[in-house]
C-alpha cells in the first residue's frame, strides 16, 4: 500500500512545550536549516503517524499571534498564513500551555479563523493539576469545534493520541470559526473577499492589516486604497479585534475549566524565585552556576580527551608504518590526521558547554537571568532580551546573533549584534584548553579550585565585560528615538527533558564536527601542500646543504619548513605580529584561523608535524617542545600564552559571523565596524599584555 504524506506545521507560545513535543515526535530524524532568504532556524523532521501515514514536521518558531511583533514571529506567520508556498501545511498543530489556556487560546483562535485543519495539543496538564487548574478537554473541543488531544510532551503521554488526531483532521474540510470579524468591518471585509477572490473572511483582515505574506503582491496597492476609502487604520483595527477576541475567548475559558484553592504554605517556583531573582545574591549564583559549568567542562571531559588524544595518536603512528613511505603517507598522517584529531579531540568539551546551555534553558533558569540582568544592561545600551544572545555566543555567534531578533528596539538590537561576537563562543575553546593546558599544569590549584578552570572562566568573563564596555560606548554612538520595555514570560519551573539535552548535543556537536570539520580537513591539506612544497629548486638547495651532517634531518626538515610556501607567506606578516609574541608559525595559524577560530589547533598540528620527522606526538607535546631560536628556551610562555589568548578573545576570526551580521542588518557596514574594532582590540590587548608579561 502507498505511504501518504502529510505537512504538518507545529505552531505555540514561546515556553508551551513546542520544541520537546517536536523531538518527541522526530526524535533523531530531523535536519535544521533556514527558511529561504532569511537566516531564522528552520527545523523539520519525519514522523510515522501510522504504518501507511508519514508526516513532514515543521516547527516554526515560538509566537503569541499572528500579529508579529519581532522577526520570529513574522516568520512563523508567514509559514501558516502563506497558501501559496510550496510547503504549507495540511494540518497545523498548536501546542498550548494547559496552565495559562487564555493566552494560548488566542493564536488557536486566530489559525482557526484561517478555515486551517487544526489540532490542539494540550500540553503540561499535570501542572495545570497541580495549580488547581481543571480543563474539560470534552468541553473546549465542543467549543472551538476542533479535536483536542492532552498530551504531556515530556514524558511522551498521548503522543499516540495525537497522531490518529493528525491523521483524521487531514481527511475533514474546516468550516469552522471562532469569532465573526464582519461584526466589526463588514463593508472592508466583502469589498476584500472580492477583491482577493476569496470567502476567508479572517484572511482578508490580516491582508488589510498589511500582514499578507508578499506586501509587495499585486493587490498591495489596492488593499491601501480600500483602506483608505474605509478609514482602516491596521493597528487600531487589530487592536479592536484583540480586545474582542479575548473577551470571547474568557467566556469559553471560564465555560471549560475550574481553578479550585490549593493549600500551600509556599509555592516551589515562589521559594526559588525569592533565592535566584534576588537583588544581590542571584548575582552571585548566577556566577556561581557559570563557575562550576567552566570547572566542569574541564574536570569531566579530561578523561575522554585523554583517550582521543591516545587513539588519534596510535593510529597515526600505525598508518605511517602500514603504508609505504612517500607522498600519500606523508599527506594522510602530516596532513589529514593531524588536522582532524586537533579538532575531534575537543568534542567532549563542546558536547558538555551545550548539554548546559540545553539544560539551563530547560529548566526555566535563562528566562530568570534575563530578568535579574536587565536593569545592569540597560546601563550598557542593551535590555534584559539580550543576555540570551550575549550567554548564547558562548556556545556560537551565529544562532545568538540570529537570536537577537526578539529585541524589539533597533538600537539595542544593533548593539546586540555588534558586542555578541565578543564572548567566547566554543570555536575559541579548543584554543583556549590547549593554551591553558600548555601555561598551567593541571595540579595547580587555588585552595580548593582547579586553576586551570579558573583560567579558563576569567577569559569567558573577560569576553562579557568587553562586550559591555563596547556596548556601553556604542551607545552613544547609535542615535535612535524610540523607548523600550523589557517584558518576558517567566516559564514555570521543570526538570530537564533528557531526551531534548541530548538531541540538543548530538545536533551541536554534528555541526561542530561536520561543518568545521569539512573547513578543517580542507585547510589541513592546503597547509600541508603549502608547508611541504617549496618555489623553485630550494628544497634541493638545502639537502644539499645537510647531506651527510649530524642531526640531518631534523636540520632539513626545520629549514624547509622555513623556505616552503607556508613559510613565505609567515615571514611576510611576521614583523606586524612579532610585538606580540607571535613568530610566522603563529602567523599562518592566525591566517588559516579567520575562516573559523578553531583551525588554530589544526593549522598549528599540521605545522608542527610536517617540520618534525622524528617521531609522532600529540599537538600539546610538540608545541611544548618547541624552542625559542633567541633564547633556546620554550617558545610557549605564559607572556606568548596569554597573548595568543587575548588574540583570540578578541579578534572576529569567523567569515561565517561576519556573513550572519551582514544578512541581519542588510549592510556591509556593519560587519566592516565589527571587524576593523574587534582587530584594533585583539592586536591592542596582545600587544600591552606580551609587553608587561615578557
Amino acid at each position: 500500500m502507498e505511504t501518504t504524506k502529510i505537512k504538518v506545521v507545529l505552531a505555540g507560545n514561546p515556553n508551551s512545550g513546542k520544541s520537546t513535543l517536536f523531538n518527541a515526535l522526530t526524535g533523531l530524524r530531523q535536519k535544521v536549516g533556514n527558511y529561504p532568504g532569511i537566516t531564522v532556524e528552520k527545523k523539520t523532521g519525519i514522523c510515522n503517524l501510522d504504518q501507511n501515514t508519514k508526516a513532514e514536521i515543521t516547527d516554526v518558531p515560538g509566537a503569541y499571534s499572528l500579529y508579529p511583533k519581532s522577526i520570529d514571529e513574522k516568520v512563523a506567520q508567514e509559514v501558516i498564513c502563506n497558501r501559496e508556498d510550496e510547503d504549507y501545511p495540511e494540518v497545523t498543530v498548536v501546542v498550548a500551555d494547559a496552565t495559562n489556556l487564555r493566552r494560548s487560546i488566542f493564536l488557536i483562535t486566530q489559525i482557526i479563523d484561517l478555515k486551517m485543519k487544526v489540532v490542539l495539543a494540550l500540553n503540561m496538564v499535570d501542572l495545570s493539576l497541580k495549580q488547581g487548574i481543571i480543563i474539560n478537554v470534552s468541553k473546549l473541543s465542543q467549543e472551538l469545534q476542533i479535536p483536542i488531544v492532552a498530551i504531556n510532551a515530556r514524558k511522551q503521554e498521548g503522543i499516540k493520541n495525537l497522531k490518529k488526531a493528525i491523521i483524521e483532521a487531514n481527511t475533514q474540510e474546516s468550516v469552522t470559526s471562532f469569532f465573526d470579524i464582519r461584526t466589526l468591518f463588514k463593508n472592508i471585509i466583502e469589498e476584500t473577499n472580492d477583491l482577493r477572490k476569496s470567502e476567508n473572511d479572517y484572511g482578508s483582515f490580516l491582508a488589510l492589516c498589511m500582514q499578507e505574506v508578499n506586501s509587495k503582491n499585486k493587490l498591495h496597492s489596492e488593499l491601501n486604497i480600500l483602506s483608505k476609502k474605509h478609514q482602516f487604520i491596521p493597528s487600531r483595527a487589530q487592536a479592536q479585534e484583540t480586545i474582542r477576541r479575548y473577551k470571547k475567548i474568557d467566556t469559553v475559558v471560564d465555560f471549560c475549566s475550574t481553578k479550585t484553592q490549593i493549600k500551600t504554605n509556599r509555592s516551589i517556583t515562589k521559594w526559588l524565585d525569592d533565592v535566584l531573582i534576588h537583588p544581590v545574591f542571584g548575582y552571585f549564583i548566577f556566577l556561581g552556576v557559570l563557575f562550576l559549568i567552566f570547572q566542569a567542562i574541564f574536570s569531566w571531559s579530561a578523561y575522554p580527551m585523554d583517550l582521543i588524544d591516545s587513539w588519534f595518536t596510535d593510529l597515526s603512528i600505525w598508518v605511517a608504518a602500514t603504508l609505504p613511505p612517500g607522498v600519500f603517507n606523508d599527506l594522510l598522517v602530516k596532513g589529514i590526521l593531524a588536522g582532524l584529531g586537533g579538532i575531534i579531540i575537543f568534542v567532549p568539551q563542546i558536547a558538555f558547554l551545550f548539554a548546559f546551555i540545553a539544560f539551563l534553558e530547560d529548566t526555566g533558569y535563562m528566562a530568570r537571568v534575563g530578568f535579574i540582568t536587565d536593569k545592569i544592561l540597560r546601563v550598557f545600551g542593551l535590555n534584559g532580551r539580550s543576555i540570551i544572545p550575549l550567554l548564547s555566543g558562548a556556545a556560537c555567534a551565529i544562532p545568538a546573533i540570529m537570536s537577537a531578533r526578539t529585541i524589539a528596539s533597533w538600537k539595542e538590537r544593533m548593539i546586540t549584534i555588534m558586542v555578541t561576537p565578543l564572548m567566547s563562543c566554543s570555536a575559541r575553546l579548543p584554543v583556549y584548553t590547549l593554551i591553558i593546558a600548555m601555561i598551567i599544569p593541571s595540579e595547580q590549584s587555588w585552595g580548593p579550585f582547579n586553576l586551570q578552570g579558573l583560567v579558563m572562566m576569567a577569559f569567558y568573563l573577560l569576553g562579557f565585560l568587553a562586550a559591555l564596555g563596547t556596548a556601553f560606548i556604542m551607545k552613544f554612538i547609535l542615535k535612535a528615538k524610540e523607548r523600550s520595555f523589557y517584558i518576558m514570560e517567566m516559564p514555570s519551573y521543570k526538570i530537564p527533558d533528557w531526551r531534548t539535552v541530548i538531541y540538543t548535543i548530538i545536533e551541536k556537536v554534528k555541526v561542530f564536527l561536520f561543518d568545521a570539520g569539512k573547513v578543517i580537513i580542507a585547510i589541513s591539506i592546503i597547509l600541508w601542500f603549502l608547508s611541504s612544497y617549496g618555489p623553485g629548486n630550494r628544497f634541493e638547495k638545502i639537502e644539499t646543504k645537510w647531506a651527510g651532517q649530524e642531526n640531518a634531518e631534523t636540520h632539513i626538515a626545520a629549514e624547509k619548513l622555513e623556505a616552503s610556501y607556508a613559510g613565505i607567506i609567515g615571514k611576510s606578516i611576521e614583523p606586524a605580529i612579532k610585538p606580540l609574541g607571535f613568530d610566522w608559525k603563529i602567523g599562518i595559524a592566525l591566517i588559516t584561523s579567520f575562516a573559523a577560530r578553531e583551525v588554530f589547533v589544526g593549522t598549528m598540528s599540521t605545522i608542527y608535524s610536517v617540520g618534525d620527522n622524528s617521531n609522532i606526538r600529540t599537538i600539546r607535546e610538540k608545541l611544548e617542545s618547541v624552542k625559542n631560536p633567541d633564547t633556546g628556551k620554550a617558545f610557549f610562555t605564559t607572556a606568548v600564552g596569554i597573548s595568543l589568548m587575548l588574540f583570540y578573545a578578541f579578534a572576529m576570526q569567523c567569515m561565517s559571523t561576519l556573513a550572519i551580521v551582514r544578512r541581519e542588518t542588510n549592510s556591509w557596514t556593519w560587519p566592516a565596524v565589527q571587524f576593523v574594532y574587534m582587530g584594533a582590540l585583539a592586536y591592542l590587548s596582545s600587544f600591552i599584555a606580551y609587553q608587561l608579561l615578557s
